[in-house]
This record gives structure tokens, C-alpha cells and sequence, in this order.
């Protein structure tokens, strides 16, 4: 079974120590993506205080920016958006922020519905709001 390890060009870099993605036969799986941008600690939607943590935040510009960083990690790894057939979605903040994730994503599936499981969770590495984990199929 081939394995390979993915370093997208596109996406930001990893918060750790590990890869974009992993292609393990015909599936790939993608590390948690958050909404960062490239080179920079910007993150779409938020402003931090002076002590780092989060001032107030946009969901819906994280959901857009997340989308994006997504699709830039499938695209390097020669896969696309209808390939996703899972996908975890992590919300800090489920009660106000998942009515408005839930519309975003039915914009970015209209066509494509993937297996899908979202959780609250208290914190993230980065002072985000929202982390996606996927699988998609490159069969």
C-alpha cells in the first residue's frame, strides 16, 4: 500500500509536527485545517487582545477562510472538494456559532454531501474558533 505525506504549497503551515496530509492507498486523510492564513498569524475574523486571546471573532469569515485552506490541501494533494467523504468539524463555540457555520457549509455542499460529524470543543491550539478534519477518496 502506498503512503505518502503532503506539504501543501497553498495552505498554511502546521501548528505541529505533521503533515498537511497523508494519501494511504486511495484515501487521503487531512490533518485539522483552521482558518490561518499563509506565512502570517492572521487569522480571518478575529482580533486578539494584547495578552493573545481572543477579543471577538467572526464565525463566518473563519467558515469561508477554513473552506478555502481546505480546498488549497486537496488541490496539492491532487484531489478535490467532490472528493471529501468525511468530515469532523470542530466548533468552540457550538450554541451561537453552529446555525451560521451549518448555512456556510450548506453553500459550500451543495452537490458534494460527505459524511459529517461536528463537536464542541473548549479550545483549539491557535485562538480559533473552527477546525475541520477530513477524508476524501481518490478512487
Amino acid at each position: 500500500m502506498t503512503k505518502e505525506t503532503i506539504h501543501s504549497n497553498q495552505a498554511p503551515e502546521p501548528v505541529g509536527a505533521y503533515p498537511h496530509a497523508r494519501k494511504v492507498g486511495d484515501l487521503l486523510f487531512l490533518s485539522g485545517i483552521g482558518p490561518r492564513k499563509k506565512n502570517s498569524k492572521e487569522i480571518p475574523g478575529v482580533t486578539l487582545n494584547d495578552d493573545g486571546t481572543i477579543k471577538s471573532y467572526n464565525i463566518e469569515e473563519q467558515c469561508h477562510s477554513v473552506f478555502q485552506n481546505i480546498k488549497f490541501v486537496l488541490e496539492d494533494s491532487g484531489a478535490s472538494w467532490d472528493s471529501l467523504v468525511d468530515v469532523t468539524v470542530f466548533l468552540t463555540n457550538m450554541k451561537d456559532d453552529f446555525p451560521t457555520y451549518n448555512k456556510i457549509y450548506k453553500e459550500y455542499f451543495k452537490d458534494n454531501r460527505p459524511c459529517r460529524t461536528t463537536v464542541e470543543i473548549s479550545s483549539l491550539p491557535t485562538p480559533i474558533a473552527i477546525e475541520l478534519k477530513c477524508i476524501a477518496s481518490l478512487a
